[in-house]
C-alpha cells in the first residue's frame, strides 16, 4: 500500500474556504417556500473571484488583462501575488516557505553588516570635518575632495543595506511609502516611493534608464533638437510633459487649442540636494520667407526654478512673474502649408545653483531669433535634460492666433516649384 501524501497547499486552502453549516438538534424541518434560502442568498451576494478579481492577488492572466483594461493594472509580480493569494491574512515578509525565510535570514545578517559599516563610515567623516585642513598637503581643496568621496561611499552603503529588501522592492513596485500621503498631482506622477531614501532614488534612476531614458535620447536625436538647439546633451533627469490631463509622450503632435495655456512639466531628480534650473521651449523651425530659410523662436523661458527629487511639479503658468519669468507663454503655432514646429523643452542647470540677475538678463534676451547657445555661454549654464512636442496647422491655429495676437492666419505657404535645367527639359517637339 502505497504511504499517503500530503495534501497541497491548494488543497488546504480551497477546504479552510468552505463554510460548513452545524444543524440544530432539535430544529423542524425546514418549511417549503418560493424564495431562495439565505445560504444562497448570501453565496450569490459574495464577490466572486473570477468576477470581480482583486489586483494585489490575482495572478491568472485572464483576470490581469481583464484588470488592466478596466484600469486597475495588477499590483507587484504574478508571483508575488499567486503568493498573497495562497496564503491570505499572512504579512508578506511571514509567507510560509522554507527557501524564502531562509533567504531572508541571510538578507537580515548581510544588513546588519552594511549598517556597522555605515556607522563606522559616519564617525571616520566626522572625524575628519574636525581636523585641521593645513595638516593636509592639499590644504582645504584636499579635505573637500576626501570628504565628498567618503559622502559618495556612505550613500553607495545605504543603498547596499537595502537593495535586496524584499519589502523595499514590494513598496516600489506598489509605489507606496510616500512621505507626502496627501493626494496631490506630483505625489501620483511619482509612483515610486520615498524619493527622500537613496534606495527608492537608485531603484527609480535605474528603472528609468532602462527604457524611458533610451525613448527620450532616440527623440531628441533623430529629430535633430541636437544640435539643432543646443550642441549635445546627457540628460540626467526624467522629463514629462502635460497640458492639463493630457500626458504628451516625447515628440507627440499637441493640437493649438490645447497648447494655448502653458504645460506642466515633471522634472524628476535622480541625486541628492536641490539644483536651481532656468528652461526654454524654443522652435527652431520658424519659416523666414525673405532668405528661404528657417529661424528660431523662444516660446517661453524662465530661470531661478528650484527642482529636487522630491519636489518634481513645475507648472509654467504658476511661476513668478517678477523673480521667475523672463519671457511669458506665446502659444505654439504653425501657418498653413508650413513644416511641422519641433517645440524644443531644454533644462539648463545654473552653476553652484547661483540665481540669475532678471533685470541684466532681460536687457539682452528678444523673442525673435533667441540663440540658447548665447544664453547658455552668457549665464554659464549647462543642458541636463531636453524634450519636445510638436505641433502643426490644424483647425483650430487661425483661432489661437487671432487670440493671441499674431499675424499670418490668413497666409498660406507654398513650395517654390523648381524649373528643371534645360538638358533635362522635355522637348515637345521631339514627341511629334
Amino acid at each position: 500500500m502505497p504511504p499517503a501524501r500530503a495534501p497541497s497547499a491548494l488543497l488546504l486552502h480551497s477546504l479552510r474556504s468552505l463554510n460548513f453549516e452545524t444543524p440544530l438538534l432539535g430544529a423542524s424541518a425546514r418549511s417549503l417556500s418560493t424564495t431562495s434560502s439565505t445560504r444562497e442568498g448570501a453565496e450569490a451576494q459574495k464577490p466572486s473571484f473570477y468576477r470581480n478579481p482583486d489586483p494585489a492577488t490575482v495572478f491568472v492572466p485572464r483576470l490581469e488583462r481583464k484588470l488592466s483594461r478596466e484600469g486597475k493594472p495588477p499590483i507587484g509580480s504574478r508571483r508575488r501575488r499567486a503568493a498573497l493569494a495562497q496564503s491570505p491574512g499572512i504579512p508578506f515578509d511571514r509567507l510560509p516557505y522554507q527557501c524564502f525565510q531562509e533567504a531572508r535570514n541571510i538578507l537580515i545578517e548581510d544588513r546588519a553588516e552594511k549598517l556597522k559599516k555605515i556607522e563606522t563610515e559616519r564617525a571616520r567623516i566626522a572625524r575628519l570635518q574636525d581636523v585641521d585642513p593645513s595638516t593636509f598637503p592639499g590644504g582645504e581643496v584636499y579635505k573637500q575632495r576626501r570628504l565628498r568621496s567618503m559622502q559618495a561611499e556612505l550613500e553607495q552603503l545605504k543603498i547596499l543595506a537595502d537593495i535586496n529588501d524584499p519589502n523595499v522592492k514590494r513598496r516600489f513596485e506598489d509605489g507606496k511609502g510616500t512621505s507626502d500621503r496627501r493626494k496631490s498631482r506630483e505625489s501620483w506622477l511619482t509612483k515610486t516611493g520615498d524619493m527622500n531614501k537613496p534606495i527608492y532614488r537608485y531603484l527609480a534612476e535605474r528603472k528609468w534608464r532602462e527604457y524611458p531614458r533610451k525613448i527620450l535620447v532616440q527623440r531628441i536625436t533623430q529629430m535633430n533638437v541636437l544640435p539643432d538647439v543646443i550642441p549635445n546633451c546627457d540628460p540626467i533627469l526624467d522629463v514629462k510633459i502635460s497640458f492639463g490631463k493630457k500626458a504628451v509622450p516625447p515628440g507627440d503632435f499637441v493640437e493649438s487649442h490645447i497648447s494655448e495655456t502653458p504645460c506642466q512639466l515633471t522634472l524628476q531628480l535622480f541625486d541628492r540636494g536641490e539644483k536651481m534650473v532656468s528652461i526654454a521651449i524654443v522652435d527652431p523651425d520658424v519659416p523666414n520667407i525673405e532668405t528661404d530659410s528657417f529661424d528660431t523662436r523662444c516660446h517661453f523661458l524662465a530661470s531661478n526654478i528650484t527642482i529636487s527629487a522630491t519636489q518634481t511639479l513645475v507648472d509654467l503658468a504658476k511661476l513668478s512673474v517678477d523673480s521667475q519669468v523672463l519671457l511669458p507663454w506665446l502659444p505654439p503655432h504653425a501657418q498653413k502649408g508650413s513644416p511641422y514646429h519641433r517645440l524644443s523643452i531644454i533644462v539648463l542647470q545654473q552653476k553652484d545653483n547661483i540665481p540669475i540677475d532678471l533685470e541684466i538678463a532681460r536687457k539682452k534676451i528678444a523673442r525673435d531669433g533667441f540663440s540658447t547657445r548665447s544664453f547658455m555661454s552668457r549665464h554659464i549654464l549647462s543642458p541636463i535634460s531636453a524634450s519636445l512636442f510638436r505641433n502643426q496647422w490644424d483647425e483650430s491655429t487661425a483661432a489661437v492666433m487671432q487670440r493671441a495676437g499674431l499675424a499670418g492666419a490668413d497666409v498660406e505657404l507654398k513650395r517654390k516649384k523648381v524649373e528643371p535645367l534645360p538638358y533635362k527639359r522635355r522637348n515637345p517637339s521631339s514627341f511629334r
